[in-house]
């Protein structure tokens, strides 16, 4: 029922007891309580009543006979029960009476006034704030208010009178006036029924919001909005605004004012028409969520709220989206499960939205999202699309990425995920469906659907504008166009079509004349694309290859060495053209083809030869790149053909691409027929790669290389045939077992153990002379530098003359690129069954996947299209070892897009230190490319770079400035060439240089940069600066140059690499190298801090991820551990796309990071912040405390101040700056002396995998100098800038170093002459200090001059030097 609106002190307080009940052995009154129109029951057995009346006669001195008396017999007896039920109802009312204005605390909760009463309530609440409220606002979680407590409290501060009226100050309404003032985050969840036992609805009690000036964040649910008073009073604050459940309309929440006046207008609105209010804007509001509630349509008053970037109108009864183009910084936009039927021009509402949800709706055509250019995130699930041309309304939105359609009919289509992704043309690999990433099996599909869809498109142009238009190449497939080829393949291939210059304009490549001579000169080295396009379910081809093998079986009966013409075709069949390629057959793709078998077509062909052609059916057709070895050596690109009783080898005799199906059959001639009885061998020499063939009566040897699968399926399909006895045709070795036979036992280790397929290549030599005499003329040729040690061994070509090298297969293991060298002319010769035959005629060559990355000058970003580009795009890759640049040519056209896939994932798996290449530009800028390096506008490789969000790319103006902040090197730090590059970045080019050449997984941001000193575990002794980059998957070490030294990989390896001076010299000018380490989050376990902050140790799994950080700095340590927990809990707490039962609170509220104990901080993500302890601080006394004599007072020993220093020595002979060396010492200062120590930062505390302690002890004591022999300081840049000298008294007390050992003051290692060694005059003995952390500087100096006062009652003198 409605609650009275009168003042609560007018409301008559009513008890009595309306019955009882009998529970087990003892018998429970009802009681009724009735205050105002709000009633309640509550239960208590007798006893309950005698407690309150012992504990009202302390307090409140009330009669002792009161109450009834107990009874022992009978106590359950019906009558005794009645005479003590109104005994009881009258003592009750009795107290109600004698306490009228402030009832009792003890009578207050017996009667549930705690729960019901407006004055029980508050004071509850109030004191409940009293004792936990500076607590709860300090963790900054969301607080739960029911209504019936605003209620209450609105009710309280309507009344005349104190704020403490029963006299308990812990029950002062201030309380909760103080505490809701400063709170930031509230929630008030209303119910529908009656509270508790009462007859109270919350949903119908008014409260008033204005007493709350600090929030943030509000949810307010089930509550009817015409009861919640001053929401307009949290404009000025308010961000985040939550409504369920409680409104029909936006106005009645946004514009509650709108009842009072008809006509209004927001806040800075120019209008000519009249108005009764201006309201004022809510400026603050970023986030609005008004799910579940009652709305049917989007009113004005979203004027009010232009901030607004995240809008929630799920669950709503929307029929039109209108009025959103008031909201003009939105972002993500939630309209599912509405009533929506039909989207008109959304763009012109929602212009910059990324996030749209319109699950749940009666969505059947998709022409109104045409241009929502910005989005991003698109969920259609749960609608009635059942037509799959409506996917080509967002096919072309150039950001989308994530795409759901589940639960639509069209998705009852047979492979409709595939033809949904062929809409998206290039994008496909960048559009994930239904929550699931695109399989290379589905992006197969897709480049086919696309290459028979191009190709359409090609024929219709040519019959309508009479234009020679080639046919589609370049596909990734060779005949796996309906899931037929499982492919390994990672990668997405670009479809393309080779055009015409005729009658077509064609704007020129930059890389045209660069590459044109090789095209041509290599044209016999790699296999052409457009080959792949004919295959075994191209029936018209199938035929003509048939037609061919018949004519050659006729001429000649045995096995021979054939070339006979080819058969000449007079006109070619033109293409069906149809509506669309999501519907086609297989038939229909063989037709597309230009490969059905038309009636335009004449063959030349006789009958006697068509029943031969049948002796001669073609079961599978292989394209491969040839090696043939017999009287020469020559390659060429191959057609391998098995049919029913032969095999048969085609060559192509042209050299330029064919347009169709009779201008490749002119183009081939038979090389070989043999029938399968006179196969002598036709194995794998090199698995997965190469088969071999080797005719009986013939010297002549075969190899041919094409893809893994196709290889495999054309050995299953011989061998039946084959001779039997022929053992070494079946048997094939892995991959794994075929590298590993190539090395030592103790080269090949457990790591290694997966072994990618390889890859047929050529090395190009750039600075030879070509067959093009304008190759070597052009000064824009590509050059390569001058040949290191390390890959001369190779003998990469004969001579240098050379164009290219001898053909070479390129493995990739988990650390290493092998590149295998073959004899095939010596392999050739021997024996195909001698099992060792391989290994006697090749050479493997290990490379250090951690040296090798791609050419950082390498690609074109021009557009333009041409034979030479297109060669260059899916051929030619460059590659950097160390120093050294490659031109390696792929021989396959797949082959490179599958390396560089595999080449990614490998290196960014590295757990090694690995090399980053810096470019320079002219202008001086930082041009930088790590691998992977960034395609090129005509070559798409989405392996090459992380995939990124708009977000990522555009990060926020706040996080810019805050990376501009920390990227500030501290001065004391020396940089290398690339650091100091990096350090010279500024504003967007930072986040740029992050993307673009560290960050190597997806959706990364950069959080943090921080510059400081880092040891590694395997090389304690070797102190490098490091920038380190902290983003949301990883921790970055960008290192100097002295990590080359640290490599887990051979010294004579590194050595060949890096230190070829001539190498380094001639591409010095062009790019810088550097060295990063990449620490993953999910491989971090624990962090240690150091005492005072001044430095951090991070762990991992292995040896390899402890790294010490030794900032030196107390304020830079903790800015890293802050937000490296910050990154660590948005990993623990990212959001699932799908809507979530919980409240928006209860996922984002929770600012807990974890639990400390025993100082170790175990945060949410499991990983374990460790802090110093007790014990080590002891460690440390104890150190100390051994150097002086037991007469020294133990508060001597209390440790002030722990410092990481630099002790700076000058050069002996040398006075100036440069000359000065930095020596990093622990300094400890006591109450009585200061202390140098040489510290372990990196091998304590010991890690669980470590079997022995380190040879190194954590403290070692170098030297000790009392307080109270200091006689001055000096500050200043005489010897280093901002560096202490302390100036001792050489006249060492019998409580200091009196266990320092000879050795100490030994001449041999300069100690002998003290205060030459330490620049003081006679008698004296100098520290020149210097202190990194402008903090712990003046920290040093304050507690020093302190201490120096309390020993020596007078100040310490101080003087500055210039």
């Amino acid at each position: 029922m409605d609650a009275p609106h009168l003042p609560e002190q007018s409301a008559e307080k009513r008890v009595r007891i309306v019955g009882s009940e009998l529970v087990e052995n003892y018998t429970v009154y009802v009681i009724e309580v009735n205050v105002g129109y709000h009633s309640w029951t509550v239960k208590h057995r007798y006893s309950d009543f005698h407690d309150l009346h012992e504990k009202l006669t302390v307090e409140k001195k009330i009669d002792k006979h009161l109450l009834p008396p107990k009874k022992i017999i009978g106590k359950n007896s019906k009558s005794l029960v009645e005479k003590r039920q109104k005994e009881l109802e009258v003592y009750l009312q009795t107290l109600l009476s004698r306490f009228p204005a402030s009832t009792p605390k003890v009578l207050s909760n017996f009667l549930l006034f705690h729960f019901y009463e407006i004055n029980g309530i508050a004071a509850a609440l109030a004191e409940e704030l009293f004792n936990k409220g500076e607590q709860w606002l300090a963790a900054g979680e969301v607080f739960l208010l029911r209504p019936l407590q605003l209620y209450a409290v609105t009710q309280q501060l309507k009344l005349a009178k104190p704020t403490c009226a029963n006299g308990d100050a812990t029950a002062d309404l201030g309380h909760i006036l103080d505490f809701t003032c400063r709170l930031k985050y509230l929630k008030i969840p209303g119910m529908k029924a009656a509270v508790g036992t009462s007859n109270i609805e919350e949903q119908r009690l008014p409260f008033d919001l204005s007493i709350f000036k600090s929030l943030l964040q509000i949810e307010i649910s089930d509550c009817d909005a015409g009861q919640i008073k001053g929401l307009p009073s949290l404009k000025p604050t308010l961000a985040t605004l939550s409504i369920h459940l409680s409104a029909s309309s936006m106005k009645e929440i946004l514009v509650p004012e709108a009842s009072e006046f008809a006509q209004w207008e927001p806040e800075g609105v120019d209008t000519d028409c009249p108005v009764t209010a201006i309201i004022p804007r809510w400026k603050m509001l970023t986030t609005l969520d008004m799910s579940r509630n009652f709305i049917r349509c989007i009113d004005d008053s979203v004027k009010l709220i232009p901030e607004v970037e995240f809008l929630d109108l799920s669950y709503n009864e929307l029929s039109l989206v209108e009025n959103l183009q008031h909201l003009y910084n939105l972002v993500h936009l939630d309209l599912s499960f509405n009533k929506l039927t039909v989207l008109e021009g959304v763009h012109t509402k929602l212009g910059n939205i990324k996030t749209l949800n319109l699950s749940g709706n009666q969505l059947e055509t998709l022409s109104g999202l045409c241009k929502l250019y910005s989005l991003v995130n698109l969920d259609l699930s749960s609608n009635r699309l059942a037509q799959l041309d409506e996917i080509k309304n967002i096919g072309t939105l150039p950001c989308l990425e994530k795409l759901s359609l589940a639960d639509n009919p069209m998705c009852i289509i047979p492979d409709y995920r595939t033809k949904v992704l062929a809409q998206f043309c290039d994008r496909a690999s960048e559009v994930c469906l239904n929550g699931t990433t695109t399989t290379e099996k589905e992006l197969d599909t897709v480049e086919v659907l696309k290459a028979i869809q191009k190709a359409k498109e090609a024929k219709d142009r040519m019959a309508n504008h009479e234009k020679k238009i080639l046919t589609p190449v370049d596909s990734t497939l060779t005949q796996r166009c309906y899931d037929v080829y499982s492919s390994a393949c990672d990668v997405i291939l670009q479809v393309g079509l080779y055009y015409s210059t005729i009658n077509e304009l064609v704007y020129p490549c930059c890389c045209e004349e660069e590459w044109k001579p090789w095209t041509a000169s290599l044209s016999n080295l790699f296999l052409p694309p457009f080959l792949l396009s004919y295959t075994t379910t191209n029936q018209e081809f199938t035929n003509q290859l048939s037609a061919q093998i018949s004519l050659s079986n006729k001429k000649e009966s045995t096995p021979k060495l054939c070339k006979t013409p080819s058969l000449e075709e007079t006109d070619q069949g033109s293409p069906q053209s149809g509506d669309g390629y999501f519907e086609m057959t297989l038939d229909d793709t063989n037709e597309i083809m230009g490969c059905s078998s038309s009636s335009t077509i004449k063959e030349k062909i006789t009958d006697d030869v068509k029943k031969e052609s049948a002796i001669g059916n073609v079961k599978l057709v292989v394209w491969s790149l040839c090696i043939s070895v017999g009287e020469g050596f020559s390659q060429r690109p191959s057609c391998l053909v098995a049919t029913d009783c032969s095999l048969v080898v085609f060559h192509t005799r042209s050299e330029e691409p064919v347009s169709n199906l009779e201008e490749l059959t002119e183009a081939l001639e038979i090389e070989l027929v043999v029938p399968y009885t006179n196969v002598e061998t036709f194995q794998f020499d090199i698995p997965e790669v190469c088969v071999s063939l080797k005719v009986k009566s013939n010297n002549k040897r075969w190899f041919f290389f094409s893809d893994a699968q196709s290889l495999k399926e054309m050995h299953s399909c011989i061998v039946p045939h084959v001779n039997q006895t022929n053992e070494q045709v079946l048997n094939s070795p892995n991959t794994q077992l075929f590298i590993q036979q190539f090395l030592n036992s103790w080269d090949f280790e457990e790591s290694e153990g997966s072994v990618k397929s390889g890859h047929l290549i050529h090395f190009l030599n750039l600075d030879s002379s070509t067959s093009d005499t304008n190759v070597a003329d052009n000064p824009q040729f590509p050059k390569n530098s001058l040949p290191s040690d390390v890959l001369s061994q190779i003998s990469l070509f004969e001579s240098d003359q050379d164009h290219t090298s001898n053909p070479m297969i390129l493995f990739l293991t988990s650390r290493h690129l092998c590149i295998l060298k073959v004899d095939f002319v010596a392999l050739a010769s021997q024996d195909p069954s001698e099992a060792s035959m391989m290994r006697s005629c090749s050479k493997v060559t290990r490379i250090p996947l951690s040296f090798t990355l791609l050419d950082p000058k390498q690609g074109c970003s021009c557009r333009a299209v041409s034979n030479s580009r297109l060669f260059y795009d899916e051929h030619v890759l460059e590659l950097m070892v160390g120093h050294e640049c490659l031109t390696v040519v792929f021989a396959l056209p797949q082959d490179k897009f599958m390396f560089l896939r595999e080449f990614t994932q490998l290196r960014s798996n590295l757990r090694e230190i690995k090399t980053i290449a810096l470019q320079r530009t002219k202008k001086g800028h930082l041009k930088v490319h790590s691998c992977p390096a960034p395609a090129t506008a005509t070559e798409r490789i989405p392996t090459s770079r992380p995939h990124l969000t708009l977000s990522l790319l555009y990060p926020a103006k706040s996080l810019i400035q805050q990376l501009m902040e920390d990227n500030q090197c501290p001065s004391h730090l020396s940089l290398s060439s690339s650091l100091l590059l990096i350090s010279s970045l500024k504003g967007d080019q930072l986040v740029h240089f992050f993307h673009n050449n560290i960050a190597e997984m997806e959706n990364e941001e950069l959080k943090h940069i921080l510059w400081t000193s880092v040891l590694f575990y395997r090389s304690p002794d070797v102190e490098m600066t490091a920038c380190v980059l902290l983003s949301t998957k990883a921790i970055y070490f960008i290192l100097d140059d002295k990590a080359s030294s640290l490599t887990n990989q051979s010294s004579s390896v590194v050595h060949l690499i890096f230190c070829s001076s001539d190498v380094f010299r001639s591409i010095q000018s062009y790019f810088l190298i550097s060295f990063c380490f990449t620490f993953k989050l999910k491989d971090l376990q624990s962090v240690n801090v150091g005492l005072f902050d001044q430095y951090f140790r991070v762990m991992g799994p292995s040896a390899d991820h402890i790294i010490s950080c030794l900032t030196r700095d107390s304020y830079g340590t903790h800015r890293f551990l802050q937000q490296l927990m910050m990154v660590l809990s948005l990993l623990e707490k990212v959001p699932s796309p799908e809507p979530s039962e919980l409240d928006f609170y209860s996922q984002f509220g929770k600012k807990s990071t974890g639990k400390m104990v025993n100082y170790e901080l175990v945060h949410s993500s499991k990983v374990k912040f460790i802090y110093p302890s007790e014990e080590e601080i002891g460690d440390l006394t104890f150190i100390v405390a051994e150097r002086k004599t037991p007469q020294v007072p133990s508060h001597s020993f209390n440790i002030l101040l722990y410092v990481l220093v630099f002790q700076v020595h000058i050069v002996p002979g040398q006075t100036t700056q440069n000359q000065t060396v930095l020596q990093p010492k622990t300094l400890i200062l006591t109450s009585t002396g200061v202390f140098l120590l040489d510290e372990d930062h990196i091998s304590y505390p010991l890690p669980e995998f470590a079997k022995e302690p380190p040879q190194r002890d954590k403290y070692r004591l170098t030297d000790a100098r009392r307080i109270r022999d200091l006689d001055r300081v000096l500050m200043g840049y005489q010897t280093y800038p901002q560096a202490l000298t302390l100036v001792f008294d050489d006249v060492p007390g019998p409580d200091l170093l009196c266990h320092l050992t000879m050795d100490h003051f030994a001449d041999g290692d300069g100690k002998g002459d003290r205060t030459q060694m330490f620049g003081g005059a006679e008698g004296e003995v100098q520290w020149c200090i210097f202190v990194p952390g402008a903090d712990s500087r003046e920290r040093l100096i304050s507690l020093l001059a302190r201490q120096w006062e309390t020993l020596c009652s007078r100040e310490l003198p101080v003087e500055l030097t210039g």
